[in-house]
């Protein structure tokens, strides 16, 4: 898929840095050419023979050498490429980019390339989350800059949280979307999935049946046509997306604020089956069981994401879909949901019990738009994914 492609691959002095090479086999097996940069602190972690053995390239390191600047200077080194790809881009690398610093190669190539950016954060999780970053990490984004991760998970340094490097596969399928001819591509397109977990206690916690299947294979499907993909995702039970920006939370509160964040969008598809009351005040406490008495919660309405999404007079997408999954009357039920909550298209199904579709592998939707309510015969989720991602490209005049 990457065959002919020129990847210029910038790799950052963390830990993480061995996994660039990992990332550079996997590239030259779908075809791509591979020319390698790393940072002086980089060097301490991979050498530039290893590096330089699996791109079958010569690796460079330093701004200031005269054969380098007379074979091939560094601003034209950073425009022949397809994509400038950091990985690991660092603490340090992320804020010199946010800033626009230029004191060594890595930093001035990326400055001086008008080539599209990808970026493939890894740092301990109190790095990641301080604020400082969190601001250059907006700026990039800001500036179109594409992020693949990070995940979460545990860290070289004995920590456990989000900052772990995205894995070279993940990288892979993010490149291959990026340089993709897709009808989708240099659209951003933002999708819920999931259920929420809406806490009575720090045990206990307040749930629904969905798997977030409908979901994944959505993010799925758009990465496919080439979308930028921002994936927030309730406690689901299926894996993540690989290729897209994933963004991970509990409550309805959190998903409302990791949506809200992400915009603006090309689109939004809001498959995520958020609870609609939450506990008013949960204790901070596990409750304990007394005899013959039983406790008494207090239920407050959560954030109607969709609706407040639609009804944004500013950063709303030029399309927003929404679900509905009912038990009876779908399809009247599914009109006055679109109506109400001011979406353009509602996907409606039938969850009820005996369909099995709720946590399933299959799904038999109904597309209500302007054009009336459209039935799609029952098939796999992906199949659906794949129709309901073509019918956006259509709609957004990409198709």
């Amino acid at each position: 898929m990457l065959a002919g492609k020129r990847i210029l691959l910038i790799i950052g002095g963390g830990i993480a840095a061995y996994k660039a090479l990992e990332t550079i086999r996997r590239l030259r097996e779908r075809g791509a050419a591979v020319t390698p940069v790393l940072t002086p602190a980089a060097a301490e972690f991979v050498t530039p023979l290893s590096v330089g053995a699996l791109a079958g390239e010569k690796v460079y390191t330093d701004l200031f050498d005269l054969t380098d600047e007379a074979e091939m200077g560094h601003i034209q080194l950073s425009r022949v490429a397809d994509l400038v790809l950091v990985v690991p881009a660092t603490a340090d690398l992320m804020a010199k980019m946010a800033q626009g610093l230029a004191g060594d190669l890595a930093s001035t190539l990326l400055l001086a390339t008008d080539t599209p950016v990808m970026i493939a954060p890894a740092m301990n999780v109190r790095m990641w989350e301080h604020p400082a970053t969190q601001r250059n990490l907006a700026l990039l984004k800001g500036d179109g800059v594409a992020v693949i991760g990070p995940g979460e998970g545990d860290m070289a340094c004995g920590e456990f949280g989000p900052g772990r490097l995205a894995e070279p596969l993940e990288i892979v399928v993010a490149v291959e979307a990026a340089l993709s001819d897709g009808p989708l591509k240099g659209r951003r397109v933002l999708v819920t999935s999931g259920p929420t977990h809406e806490p009575i206690d720090p045990v206990r916690y307040i749930a629904n049946r969905s798997s977030g299947a409908q979901g994944t294979a959505i993010a799925e499907a758009l990465r496919d046509l080439g979308a930028e993909v921002v994936f927030v995702t309730g406690p689901a039970e299926v894996a993540r997306p690989e290729g897209v920006e994933v963004i991970e939370v509990e409550s309805a509160l959190e998903m409302r604020a990791a949506v809200l964040g992400a915009l603006p969008v090309d689109a939004g598809v809001f498959a995520a089956a958020v609870a609609d009351w939450r506990v008013e005040s949960a204790s901070g406490s596990k409750i304990k069981k007394q005899a013959g008495r039983l406790p008494s919660l207090s239920f407050t309405e959560n954030p109607d994401i969709l609706a407040e999404v639609s009804g944004l007079a500013e950063d709303r997408p030029g399309l927003v879909v929404g679900f509905a999954a009912e038990t009876d009357d779908v399809v009247a039920h599914a009109t006055a949901k679109r109506a109400r909550k001011g979406c353009d298209w509602i996907v409606a199904n039938d969850v009820s019990p005996a369909t099995g579709i709720m946590g399933g592998s299959e799904n038999a939707v109904v597309l209500i738009s302007d054009d009336g309510a459209e039935d799609w015969p029952r098939m796999g989720k992906r199949e659906v994914a794949r129709r309901l991602a073509a019918r956006i490209a259509e709609a957004l005049g990409a198709g």
